[in-house]
């Protein structure tokens, strides 16, 4: 049994993941990394043998788990792509908004070798997708297994990231493996926190993006909530608008559903919320697939209920900036070029607006370099642009959809297994999990994989 770390660096970056058991290979995940373009933005795909995989495993729709799966099923033609009914869907937008993406960086940045793949490819790659039930045990061909045996098998596990996100347990050589993916603990406003196996995982893949992030003492998301209110309500007092970077899937439907609460409960005044096309789109897909997953307020239909306006495309740079307005803009990370960085730009030098983060940034990122800046002080969102002082409120709030490192070790600890293999954080959460959980559990080999070097399990 082997595992083969495929992500390029020891980061939160181009997700992708090789296992091989029982005389096969599945690969978990084929990510595009959020900062880089072109080919260094994909895992190192080119290590794994042409038509090497006998199986892939899709956790979740976003681009840092998804994003490269067309240049991999181009290495590996007709194997079949596993992943829940949501994901199935959700992965198809994301992959042709990817092909528009690329389209527009190859025009911007000058990159010979974008897009990486076509609207075509995406089409035809669709068809070896296989749609699988939670919890229910599947061989490599998609069969469900009742009481028969196979070689390898496989369960999905819903992970309380996302929509449709799922930890993968695979069994195979007598043992088990459980890859979390990205995982969540806790109810969120919409994901119901993960339902995982508790129990006989020999080896388990965790996540640890939160890993340097203690939880604040006294911590709970309905004070966080109300903290947001208040912050929201003082920036409309001074007369001016919010921006909230968001992930167009995942954080702005649960973003929605939180301001809707807060409105419903009278916690914060009527305020009209933008957000773009792209985060229209699939708010659109979580109504549809409101109950038909699990899901906190089933019968909560957003577009309907918040009825948010749409900045679309390069509407961020000539959208009027109006007072008493929540704009929740894509990218999460304020990518250079996305709606959000544009209108940071724009808002970030007036002393009554404010700028909001509710999730994860990546501190090499615009956005991690604007939390870090202090009142005054300059700084460049964009290359080739001039700094500019920040006069707005900036603010953090925990909202992540990622699980705390609490609950992340108490859930290694519950299980105890034999081998953990910690993946998806930079260096520093990473070595926190590495020393607590050798500490915890004297027992296990607590492994970190260099990048490319397999490890044998």
């Amino acid at each position: 049994m082997r595992f083969t770390n495929l992500t390029r660096h020891v980061e939160i970056g181009a997700n992708c993941y090789a296992i091989e058991i029982a005389g096969r290979t599945v690969v978990l995940d084929a990510g595009m990394h959020p900062r880089f373009a072109g080919n260094a933005a994909t895992p190192a795909i080119e290590s794994l043998p042409p038509s090497a995989a006998d199986g892939i495993f899709l956790s979740h729709a976003h681009q840092d788990h998804l994003g490269s799966l067309p240049v991999l099923c181009r290495r590996n033609p007709n194997v079949p792509v596993f992943m829940t009914k949501p994901t199935y869907q959700l992965a198809d937008v994301m992959l042709h908004n990817s092909v528009n993406v690329m389209t527009r960086q190859r025009e911007e940045l000058g990159t010979p070798d974008l897009p990486l793949f076509t609207h075509r490819e995406v089409d035809q790659l669709s068809r070896t997708w296989r749609s699988m039930p939670l919890r229910t045990p599947f061989d490599l061909t998609g069969e469900r297994l009742g009481g028969g045996q196979s070689d390898v098998s496989f369960e999905l596990f819903d992970a309380g990231h996302i929509l449709g996100s799922s930890g993968i347990l695979i069994r195979g050589e007598g043992r088990s493996i459980f890859y979390t993916g990205d995982v969540n603990f806790e109810d969120q406003t919409l994901s119901q926190a993960a339902d995982f196996p508790k129990d006989n995982v020999d080896v388990l893949i965790m996540e640890t993006t939160r890993g340097d992030s203690p939880a604040e003492p006294g911590y709970t998301r309905a004070n966080e909530t109300l903290r947001l209110a208040k912050a929201i309500g003082e920036t409309f007092e001074r007369g001016g608008c919010v921006l909230i970077p968001v992930f167009a899937l995942g954080k702005t439907q649960e973003l929605l559903a939180m301001l809707h609460g807060l409105k419903l409960r009278g916690e914060l005044v009527p305020a009209p919320i933008y957000i773009g096309g792209l985060s229209t789109k699939l708010t659109e897909m979580h109504d549809k697939l409101a109950q038909q997953s699990p899901r906190l307020l089933p019968d909560l239909q957003i577009l309907d209920h918040v009825a948010p306006f749409v900045v679309a495309g390069n509407e961020a740079a000539t959208v009027p900036i109006r007072p008493r307005r929540i704009y929740a803009l894509s990218s999460g990370m304020m990518t250079e070029k996305t709606p959000s960085n544009t209108f940071a730009q724009r808002i970030m030098g007036s002393p009554e607006n404010s700028i909001f983060f509710v999730g994860y940034c990546d501190p090499n990122s615009p956005a991690g370099k604007l939390r870090a800046t202090t009142q005054g002080e300059s700084i460049s969102l964009e290359k080739n642009r001039k700094p500019q002082a920040l006069r707005c409120q900036v603010d953090t709030f925990q909202f992540s959809g990622h699980g705390s490192r609490e609950s992340l070790r108490a859930y290694a600890r519950q299980l105890a297994p034999k081998t953990i293999i910690l993946v998806h954080g930079d260096p520093a959460a990473i070595e926190w999990f590495r020393a607590t959980l050798s500490a915890d559990l004297p027992g296990t080999k607590v492994l970190v994989p260099e990048p490319g070097v397999p490890l044998d399990l």
